[in-house]
C-alpha cells in the first residue's frame, strides 16, 4: 500500500498544497494554491487551508494509506505550539497553522488519526534536498532561497537542525554590516540598489532581460547579491563545516551563472580550506522542494 502525506508550504504570497507519495514525488492533480499576502487574516487562512487540503485530498488515491500533514512555514515558527510569527504576514502572528491544518484534515478525512509536524519552509527545504535533491548523500547540508526574501535551513546526517526553537537556518535575517542579507540581497533589495544606480526596470525580471542584453548596472546587481551572498554562506559553511549548499529561489535564476558567482564569493572569502572545499549547486528540485521537504516531516 502507498503511503501519502498532504503537504502544506506557506509562504508571503501563496499557500501550497499537495500530496507527495512516500519515494517524494509529488501527486501533480492534487497540486493547487491559494494567495495569503501582507494582509492575509486569520480567517483568510483558515479558508485557505480549508480549500487547499480538501482539493488535495479529494485526489487520495483509494488504496493509499494517508500517514499526516506535514506544514512548511514562513518563521518564525513555534514548533512546540504549532504557532506562526511571520515576519511578512503581521496579522497571522500567533495563529495556530498545525492545529488549523489539522481541524481541515480531521473535517475531510472524518477522523483525526494521523501525525501533524510543523518546521519553518527553509528547514522543509533543506530536508528535501537532503533527502532526493541537490544534497542526497551528503553529510553536512544548507540550502538557501534567494527570491523575494532569502531564507533557509540545515540538514546534518539527513535530519533537520532546528536549534532551540526550531528557526535556526534564517539566513537572510544575519546582519551584514548595517543591514540583513535579504536587505540587501534578495530580488527586490537588488532593484532597489539598482534604479540608485540609475537604472530604471522595476522588477527582477527586467535585471534579468536587461543584463543579458549587455546593461552594466543590471548585471552589477547580479553580482552584488551573488557576492553578498557568497559572503553569507562562507560564514556558514565556515561555522557549520558545511559540504553541500543548494540554491534556489526565482532571483537565483536572474543569469545562468549566479550560482556559479555565489560559488566564488565562497572560495574566495572562506578562510579555511574545508569551507572554501564546500560545493556549492543549484537546487535539484526547483519549486517543489519545499512541500516534499513538509512531506518528509512525517513520511520519513
Amino acid at each position: 500500500m502507498a503511503r501519502y502525506a498532504l503537504a502544506l508550504d506557506l509562504g508571503g504570497t501563496k499557500l501550497d498544497a499537495a500530496l507527495v507519495a512516500e519515494d517524494g514525488s509529488v501527486l501533480a492533480a492534487s497540486r493547487n494554491r491559494r494567495p495569503t499576502g501582507r494582509a492575509a487574516t486569520p480567517a483568510d487562512l483558515e479558508s485557505a487551508i480549508a480549500e487547499t487540503a480538501a482539493h488535495a485530498l479529494a485526489r487520495l488515491p483509494e488504496d493509499a494509506e494517508f500517514v499526516g500533514v506535514g506544514i512548511g512555514s514562513a518563521g518564525p515558527v513555534d514548533v512546540a505550539t504549532g504557532a506562526i510569527h511571520p515576519v511578512n504576514m503581521p496579522q497571522l502572528h500567533g495563529f495556530g497553522l498545525a492545529d488549523a491544518a489539522r481541524r481541515a484534515v480531521a473535517g475531510v478525512l472524518g477522523h483525526g488519526d494521523f501525525a501533524t509536524r510543523l518546521r519553518h519552509d527553509g528547514g522543509c527545504l533543506a530536508l528535501a534536498e537532503s533527502w532526493i535533491g541537490a544534497a542526497a548523500g551528503s553529510r553536512a547540508s544548507l540550502s538557501i532561497v534567494v527570491s523575494t526574501g532569502v531564507g533557509g535551513g540545515i540538514v546534518v546526517g539527513g535530519a533537520p537542525i532546528g536549534g532551540a526553537s526550531g528557526n535556526a537556518g534564517h539566513l537572510g535575517q544575519m546582519v551584514i554590516g548595517e543591514l540583513t542579507l535579504e536587505e540587501l540581497a534578495s530580488g527586490p533589495s537588488s532593484v532597489r540598489w539598482a534604479q540608485g544606480e540609475g537604472w530604471s526596470g522595476e522588477t527582477g525580471e527586467d535585471i534579468a532581460r536587461d543584463a543579458a542584453a549587455g546593461d552594466r548596472i543590471a548585471r552589477a546587481a547580479i553580482e552584488r547579491s551573488a557576492a553578498l551572498v557568497g559572503l553569507g554562506l562562507a560564514n556558514a559553511s565556515t561555522l557549520l563545516d558545511l559540504d553541500v549548499i543548494a540554491i534556489s529561489g526565482g532571483f537565483s535564476r536572474v543569469s545562468d551563472d549566479y550560482v556559479d558567482l555565489v560559488a566564488a564569493a565562497v572560495r574566495r572569502i572562506a578562510v579555511l580550506p574545508y569551507a572554501q572545499a564546500t560545493r556549492v549547486v543549484r537546487s535539484a528540485l526547483g519549486d517543489e522542494g519545499p512541500l516534499v521537504g513538509a512531506a518528509a516531516l512525517v513520511l520519513r
